[in-house]
């Protein structure tokens, strides 16, 4: 008998590997866990709700208390609700402690540090974490080195270099000796580090760009999520700074930390109007986090995807 007489089945089911049997019950079993959701349980909300309050509380407690006066805050239980008094304390403040001149001073003093940091960051930073040079270790090292030195050691030599310089009693003194922070170029030479690949600074070099054309067109794009909360923590630090201000400004010429000190220069600490004090000088960080929040949050998201 011949091969070409054998009957053919047509009906057989065709052959086919073990392993191509196997791989759609694989994706059948594990398709339904890559798009599942997982949601917070109880206890999750819990958590975040007194997480909310305790955050929120210091806040509450300071309009509560600038809203009565100072019989009302020193007695025993506190207040818990806010009283009637909160715009004329308010007005009292402003009046005052010369809260108008104290935060325009405040917000050159702050936005041009942040600025500065910004910017003299992210370039130190892409030098430190993506450029080549004899000594960058120990250059690296050194920077953090002087995070390591108290503030406080460098006040009677700073505030002797200021005098010397005419900017006594001036905001330039306060400006210039913190334009940029080893903190921040830390932070942004950690970020770099991770964040853009060598392969496309070579890229560029090929392609003939120079550093600075690397930095403005490849590096800065990069860095942005990483540059806006630069910018949030050291506006934030620059506003709140009470003693390098207090040190080297007067009353006549004060940011918004050393004219509240005049709001408790009386015999008699007057506390509901200290506390008005601070919740002005407290509203336009809030009014700046309410419009740039959701912009900073959105970028580290952003930056936080790779791909």
């Amino acid at each position: 008998m011949t091969t070409e007489s054998l009957p053919v089945r047509t009906d057989a089911p065709a052959r086919t590997s073990p392993k191509r049997h196997a791989a759609p019950g694989r994706l059948r079993l594990f398709a339904p866990r890559a798009g599942r959701q997982h949601h917070a349980g109880p206890l999750a909300y819990v958590l975040l709700g007194i997480t909310a309050i305790l955050s929120i509380f210091p806040l509450y407690w300071t309009m509560v208390a600038a809203s009565t006066d100072n019989t009302r805050v020193s007695q025993t239980p506190p207040p818990f609700l806010p009283g009637p008094n909160l715009f004329s304390n308010l007005a009292r403040a402003w009046d005052e402690a010369a809260m108008g001149k104290a935060m325009i001073n405040s917000t050159i003093v702050a936005g041009v540090i942040a600025l500065s940091t910004v910017l003299f960051a992210t370039l130190a930073g892409f030098a430190f974490a993506k450029l080549r040079f004899k000594g960058r270790n120990a250059l690296l090292m050194l920077v953090i080195g002087t995070m390591m030195v108290p503030p406080q050691l460098g006040v009677v030599p700073l505030f002797m270099m200021m005098s010397e310089l005419g900017w006594s009693q001036q905001l330039p003194a306060v400006i210039f000796p913190t334009l940029v922070s080893a903190v921040g170029v830390f932070f942004m030479r950690q970020y770099l580090s991770e964040a853009l690949p060598d392969e496309l600074v070579e890229a560029a070099r090929v392609d003939g760009a120079h550093s600075l054309r690397i930095f403005w067109s490849i590096v800065l794009p990069v860095a942005r999520p990483a540059m806006a909360v630069l910018f949030m923590i050291t506006f934030v630090h620059a506003w709140n700074d009470f003693f390098w201000p207090f040190v080297v400004l007067d009353m006549t010429n004060p940011t918004v930390p050393v004219a509240l000190t005049q709001l408790s220069a009386g015999y008699v600490r007057d506390q509901s109007l200290i506390m008005a004090g601070a919740l002005l000088g407290t509203l336009p960080l809030l009014a700046m986090f309410i419009v740039f929040g959701r912009q900073i949050v959105s970028g580290i998201m952003a930056g936080a995807v790779k791909g």
